[in-house]
């Protein structure tokens, strides 16, 4: 058996039927060099019957058990199990386009030899439809190309070099996000090249409805938030980029004269990121 070109490093738990579509449309691709290293943070074998189809429909498959849940250090189980020379990280519940796989191949051979590429998540607005290059100029101040792990490839000689994602970060943690980004700003502080090819397409369904201030969405979004006040400390960024982070929330609901539902998550948000930059200095300093 030849050694696969792409590992995909699917980390999950309490899903089930959604792997379904994931798996279809892997086995659709255009591009059959790869390997999905499945790791399994559930604690019974609900996903089985999945993976059995998954391999009848032609895909290499690997199934690692990971126990607690802790979705990066899950995604760096898988990375240290691939062995592929290229890595990405499908959400559970997303799906490719027929010719991502193929698009990333061509893309990662060309001359100038990416070592990182994102790719466009189709159902997000903020992508551009250009090429473009990152810088870490641009990142650490938050103005470039929106980095999402279902969007990110990259070299794994990268994850040998820098160190995988921050398993303090991310969904699991009091820390509830952020991992992606950190990989990204440390990549691109350390030299790497990485490009945006929109070309490159996965899917993800998102919300198209404004969420209402339960208290289980307000504790979430504050939750989350913390992972980027935690960015803020932990790459020391610049202090303006920290006092816009904490200014917008509260004033793009101010501005549009939205004092509901907006303004109740955008003031949680910002306390979020004031408890990721005091916790995470507190914590690590």
């Amino acid at each position: 058996m030849r050694t696969p070109d792409i590992s995909l490093i699917l980390a999950t738990v309490g899903r089930t039927d959604e792997l379904g579509r994931l798996f279809d449309s892997l086995a659709a691709q255009t591009y059959s060099n790869f390997e999905v290293v499945v790791v399994d943070q559930n604690e019974d074998d609900r996903l089985l019957p999945h993976l059995e189809r998954a391999r009848y429909l032609g895909m290499a498959i690997r199934h690692l058990k990971h126990h607690p849940a802790n979705l990066a250090a899950a995604r760096n189980v898988g990375i240290e199990a691939a062995t592929g020379k290229w890595i990405g990280f499908p959400d559970d519940d997303c799906w490719y386009a027929p010719q991502l796989l193929e698009r990333l191949a061509t893309r990662f051979a060309a001359a100038d030899q990416p070592t990182g590429i994102i790719v466009r998540w189709v159902e997000q607005d903020e992508q551009p439809l250009s090429a473009a290059d990152l810088s870490w100029e641009r990142s650490r101040a938050f103005r470039d190309i929106p980095v999402s792990s279902i969007t990110l490839f990259c070299s794994k000689s990268l994850f040998q070099q820098i160190g995988g994602f921050d398993s303090r970060l991310g969904v699991g943690q009091w820390f509830g996000a952020g991992e992606e980004t950190d990989f990204a700003l440390r990549a691109l502080r350390a030299g790497a090249h990485f490009t945006y090819e929109p070309l490159g397409e996965v899917h993800h369904a998102v919300n198209p409805h404004k969420p209402k201030a339960t208290p289980q969405t307000r504790i979430a979004v504050r939750h989350r938030a913390r992972g980027t006040g935690a960015l803020y400390a932990k790459h020391r960024l610049p202090v303006w980029v920290v006092l816009r982070g904490l200014a917008a929330p509260l004033l793009r609901p101010l501005l549009k004269g939205s004092f509901g539902a907006e303004l109740a998550l955008g003031y949680d948000t910002v306390r979020g990121r004031i408890d990721g930059m005091i916790g995470w200095r507190r914590r690590h300093s």
